[in-house]
């Protein structure tokens, strides 16, 4: 299974997912992140873009991954990893379908002020131009797509401890409900 934190920079998803591994027999994290990394190491360089998740191959590579991992270690990946572009969440969740691996897709939401807060805060301050920037386009995939192909969890008022024992709460209500269906023979 993977669990997919989603988001934009300043929801919570890195320290929310080092939590929900803790909580969650079994798992491992799995950051995305450095298969664009990768990507951006080769020369000479792919086409020039602002974005990794932009280059076709990361999409892919990214599920292939995953599946890789999984099908070595079993367990749940986690994965903290904004994607605010539909098409490439229809890419990955597909993919991961066709292998038949269950996703559990959560959103770390807050609001604008507590999100550009945190990123002040928390990060170098060279660092909050390119963190900013994804404000605006979070708020419009949170309009438009987002928020509807996920659980939503608002990290506003909450504690990455609290956020975390929410997921890994309904993800542990999810493999309990599916043993139980299998048990029954259903």
């Amino acid at each position: 299974m993977i669990v997919w934190l989603n988001g934009t920079h300043g929801a919570g998803k890195t320290t929310t997912s080092a939590l929900v591994q803790q909580l969650l027999p079994d798992s491992g994290v799995f950051d995305a992140e450095k298969v664009g990394e990768t990507l951006m190491d080769i020369t000479p360089g792919l086409p020039a873009t602002d974005n990794f998740q932009h280059w076709p191959p990361w999409r892919p590579l990214v599920v292939e991954t995953a599946r890789r991992v999984l099908d070595y270690t079993g367990g749940t990946l986690v994965v903290p990893m904004t994607v605010l572009v539909e098409q490439y969440w229809r890419e990955i969740s597909t993919g991961l379908a066709h292998y038949a691996i269950p996703v559990r897709h959560f959103v770390l939401h807050a609001d604008q002020e507590t999100l550009r807060g945190r990123i002040e805060s928390d990060s170098p301050a060279g660092t909050w131009g390119f963190r900013l920037t994804y404000l605006e386009p979070y708020a419009e995939a949170a309009r438009t797509w987002l928020h509807s192909e996920a659980e939503v969890i608002d990290t506003t008022h909450l504690t990455p401890t609290q956020a975390a024992l929410q997921i890994a709460e309904a993800v542990r209500s999810e493999v309990t409900d599916t043993s139980e269906h299998i048990r029954q023979g259903n």
